[in-house]
């Protein structure tokens, strides 16, 4: 019973804690400030980083970044101090470090799927990064390199979102645990869940690049 509990709660604890650190949308609350609108007036209605940069300009668009990042960094780091272990031979850091990931996990849940907005929320991109990140920082930067490395060769940012996912689950699979590797695997669903339309855009060859907004903006 004890084992079980030490298992599961602060499994469970992390994820809560993640989520309703994730429902933070900081797209939403600037856009807000600035015209006192909902993002969802705007641009695709998405209250993420690359929506508010298309719109209002990089500006923006980097402090919806930081604020992203911000809420997911302390998420991690809350549920690292409440579960992890006070010194390196301690069995619970162990288990404070698959917290963090839940936690992450958490977070993505609730941007993507805020409650108070009727759960419909951002992608997720710039939290998953920051959440693989935290939890794997040589794995995590290597995932997020590939997809940075790939929407900088193809100019399409659905394409570079799930190669992060898709590299990250690699990587846990062949270098990390099981456990690790589901929470990869569910991320990486999510992230085809959340980016299919534009990667059927692609396909199509309706999808724009992302070059291809800023450039038609500038003219503007």
């Amino acid at each position: 019973m004890m084992s079980a509990t030490l298992y599961f709660v602060p499994r469970c604890a992390s994820l809560v804690i993640g989520y309703f650190f994730g429902c933070f949308l900081t797209g939403a609350l600037v856009v807000r400030l600035k015209t006192g609108k909902s993002a969802a007036q705007f641009g695709t209605g998405n209250p993420g980083m690359a929506n508010v940069t298309v719109v209002f300009g990089l500006k923006y668009g980097l402090i919806v970044l930081a604020g992203d990042l911000l809420k997911t960094i302390l998420a991690c780091l809350l549920c690292l101090f409440l579960f992890g272990g006070k010194y390196l031979t301690d069995p619970y850091l162990a288990l404070g470090q698959i917290s963090c990931l839940w936690a992450g996990f958490g977070a993505v849940l609730g941007h993507n799927w805020p409650f108070w907005r009727g759960f419909s929320g951002g992608k997720g991109v710039a939290v998953t990064c920051m959440a693989i990140f935290l939890f794997s920082p040589v794995w995590g930067l290597l995932a997020d390199l590939s997809g940075m490395l790939t929407v900088m060769a193809t100019g399409y940012l659905p394409l570079g979102a799930v190669v992060i996912t898709i590299a990250y689950t690699l990587f846990c699979y062949f270098f990390v645990s099981t456990e690790a590797f589901v929470l990869a695997l569910l991320l990486m669903v999510i992230m085809f869940s959340r980016h299919w339309k534009g990667l059927i855009g692609m396909v199509r060859g309706t999808e724009e690049r992302y070059c291809q907004f800023f450039r038609r903006r500038k003219a503007d």
